[in-house]
């Protein structure tokens, strides 16, 4: 996979160019903005907030939560901050002022914020439990906040609070120092975002030496035969509890060739790994991240994109493991994949990255937060038997916040540039102000994706401009259809997308139509859970079905991969749905008398059933639910 050179990789639009107005996002980023942020600032108040007060005030009353639990806070400012950056709140903004404060407040002068070490802990105990007290993780999503906050307002309130803690972490780590790596990631990316704001090369150097020492330092070992000189203690994990995979800790990240251990973990030390790449150009480290993409794409993926299929450890198993009742596939997971693949294709210009992101976004991203916006998936199953329901917070409150990022930060995704070029990767109904080849370019969007079989595109330019306008086709399309101005266009189809070089004039007008047929998606022969069954897809969208549909358990179901599937629009159902009524059969249990077991006998009885898209599912009444349906 050749790396493209600076010039050439594409870069997302900012996101205070974007606008979008679209029929399937504006409700959900609405929500998110109204609801979901206001729900969580009210929950980060009862718990996570008094922390920081507390390491302000002089420590009285100790420490409450999760050791982790100030990276909530973070993620929540980062996510506020995206609104910012894209209209004016001024309630909004006085919240955001105000927990900043309160986080400048509890800083100590050498730098150091960690609410749960600063209360707990004498301060030779810091950084002597790297394994299992996410001190650097809560750095790096300080970090992330502030570069956030600093682009979104231009003010440096946030950036000089994380700017002092990465020079102390800066100090207090290195070959020549304390040689470790954090045992949560998070830290490698955020630190590679604050070399770009800052322009300084000290930050991109120690992002590097994260995530160059995975795997080659002893200090996870040394922390297991030492428990009683670390902060916490054992704590978390515990001796064989915590082997070196999960925190890819097994070998250096050049010579893993599987995805293995923690997913969330995983995903962020691949992201730190991309952005390394490029800023250094490093292409070995780049084919490494090819690797081990090939490997969860291809054998360690769910359909709707989720990864980490089981709940111990909340981890990568084996290749082709992957149960529907038991799955994992945490939200937190899903985020940090949209967020590697958005840089991998930010290295390569390859489309087939966001297909994965999109896969991603549209079902196990968007099924973590229900329509309201307030109850979260923390994992996320593909079949459930009625006991799987949404929450409005967790102990562990890692997910609410993290879609509350990537939503707030949407805009950023759906336009790229590069030189000479422009690409829209997600359909979604936008305005864009690109800057191309020294020149403004302004992309009006207008779709009904993905209900819809068509995008149409508005194309603003002050001079004519000679540019490629690259348009995504995704992995599901065979057959698009591009016309500009009216006339049919044939198009150059490479590394995903359809690409029009033309000399664009104002009011030039690009229209993209594809077939969005019903999909009935089968898994690969050695996944076993899904052995003899089906999926259906229509676009990004995976479906699943619900007992509050079909009034039994979907597991009696029999459905013919040869049978007629029916689109219908259904404006009244789940804030609405394009839904599917397909033909099937319905197993009979009428003629069992109460026995559990008895001779081979089946009656069928002909039916249709009604799927629903994958994210929408459990915000109805309780029933069971399944992705996966048997074909006989």
């Amino acid at each position: 996979m050749p790396l493209r050179s600076p010039d050439r990789r594409p870069s997302p639009a900012p996101l205070a160019d974007v606008s979008i107005d679209d029929g399937f996002w504006n409700d959900r980023l609405e929500t998110n903005r109204e609801t979901s942020l206001e729900h969580q600032y009210d929950q980060l108040g009862e718990r996570c907030l008094p922390n920081f007060r507390r390491a302000r005030d002089g420590k009285e009353g100790g420490f409450q939560g999760m050791c982790f639990e100030d990276s909530d806070a973070y993620k929540w400012l980062e996510a506020a901050s995206y609104v910012l950056a894209t209209r004016e709140d001024p309630d909004l903004k006085e919240r955001v002022d105000e927990v900043i404060e309160l986080v400048a407040a509890a800083q100590e002068e050498n730098g150091y914020l960690n609410t749960y070490l600063q209360l707990e802990f004498d301060d030779e105990l810091r950084w002597t439990n790297l394994r299992n007290l996410h001190e650097l993780y809560c750095a790096g999503h300080l970090i992330e906040a502030a570069v956030a906050h600093h682009r979104a307002t231009g003010e440096d309130s946030l950036l000089e609070v994380a700017m002092a803690f990465a020079d102390h972490i800066d100090d207090v780590f290195g070959p020549d120092d304390l040689h470790g790596a954090p045992g949560h990631e998070e830290i490698e990316l955020a630190l590679v975002k604050l070399y770009r704001v800052t322009d300084e090369r000290r930050y991109l150097d120690l992002a590097e030496y994260f995530v160059e020492a995975r795997g080659t330092t002893e200090r996870f070992d040394w922390e297991t035969d030492h428990p009683d000189e670390l902060a916490g203690g054992e704590w978390w994990h515990t001796g064989d509890d915590y082997d070196a995979t999960y925190g890819q800790s097994h070998a250096p990240i050049r010579e893993q060739e599987t995805v293995d251990g923690h997913s969330v973990r995983a995903m962020y030390l691949y992201c730190g790994a991309a952005d390394v790449v490029a800023e250094t150009g490093d292409e070995s480290l780049l084919d490494a991240l090819e690797t081990l993409w090939t490997n969860m794409t291809e054998k360690r993926m769910y359909v709707t994109g989720g990864i980490g299929s089981t709940s111990d450890g909340e981890r990568f198993t084996r290749d082709y493991d992957l149960p529907n009742r038991s799955a994992y596939a945490e939200t937190c997971a899903a985020v940090g994949s949209v967020f590697w693949n958005r840089r991998m294709f930010e290295l390569t210009g390859e489309g087939r990255f966001y297909d994965t992101l999109e896969r991603a976004l549209y079902n196990g991203v968007l099924a973590g937060v229900s329509l309201d916006g307030t109850e979260f998936f923390y994992e996320n199953p593909l079949e459930s038997l009625g006991d799987h329901h949404r929450k409005g917070w967790f102990a562990c409150a890692c997910c609410p916040p993290n879609l509350a990022r990537l939503l707030a930060s949407l805009g950023e995704y759906v336009y790229a540039t590069a030189d000479g070029e422009a690409y829209v990767n997600l359909y979604l109904g936008s305005e864009a102000s690109l800057t191309v080849d020294g020149q403004e370019m302004t992309l009006s969007q207008r779709t009904d994706y993905p209900w819809g079989e068509s995008v149409e595109l508005d194309v603003g330019v002050e001079d004519e401009l000679d540019a490629a306008l690259h348009l995504r086709v995704p992995e599901w399309c065979e057959d698009p259809e591009l016309s500009v101005n009216g006339e049919p266009v044939e198009g150059k189809r490479e590394d995903g997308y359809l690409t029009v070089e033309r000399v664009w004039e104002d009011g030039d007008t690009v229209k993209l139509a594809f077939d969005l047929p019903v999909k009935r998606m089968a898994a690969h022969p050695d996944a076993p859970d899904d052995a003899g069954q089906l999926a259906f897809q229509r676009g990004p969208l995976v479906y699943c079905v619900e007992e509050t549909d079909l009034g039994e358990a979907p597991s009696r179901l029999r459905v013919d991969p040869e049978g007629a599937v029916e689109t219908r629009a259904a404006d009244d159902l789940l804030d609405g749905v394009l839904a599917l009524d397909a033909e099937a059969e319905l197993l009979s249990a009428e003629d069992w008398d109460g026995e559990l077991y008895r001779e081979w006998k089946e009656t069928r009885e002909e039916t249709t059933v009604t799927a629903v898209p994958y994210y929408a599912w459990d915000n109805r009444e309780e029933g069971r639910m399944q992705v996966w349906l048997p074909t006989d």
